[in-house]
């Protein structure tokens, strides 16, 4: 009877280990992480127009805004927009190309697949209770 309940356990974890996500995925979610240095002063991803998001953004605020937010092109646009009428933020100029570049390639929404956990519904059919 122990020896039953031992290899039932292990073939329960056998079966976790392999459907959660497939070595390729862990893989590359990994490297993508690994392979992006972050700046040591503000933590954001180092790269040549890094000086000018150190200019334009964290003159006035600090780099987790930047960090902890996750839009698309147009929803950088318009923070910047926001900020640029409440917030008195100067007009970005030539330079706002590189800075939507920067924040769309490491701050952009990210393209994570199906992690295992149960999928949402995406047209859940609802009906009238009596």
């Amino acid at each position: 009877m122990k020896y039953l309940l031992i290899l039932s356990a292990f073939m329960l974890l056998g079966s976790v280990a392999f459907t959660t996500r497939t070595p390729a995925e862990a893989t590359a979610s990994r490297i993508w992480a690994d392979s992006v240095k972050k700046d040591p002063e503000t933590g954001l991803a180092v790269d040549s127009n890094l000086p000018l998001i150190k200019a334009h953004c964290t003159a006035c605020h600090s780099s987790k805004l930047i960090t902890q937010n996750k839009f698309t092109r147009t929803g950088w646009v318009d923070k910047i927009r926001w900020m640029q009428k409440y917030h008195k933020l100067w007009n970005l100029g030539p330079s706002e190309v590189a800075v939507l570049d920067y924040l769309e390639k490491y701050y952009g929404p990210s393209k994570q697949t199906f992690d295992g956990r149960r999928k949402p519904l995406e047209k859940p059919s609802w009906y009238k209770l009596r």
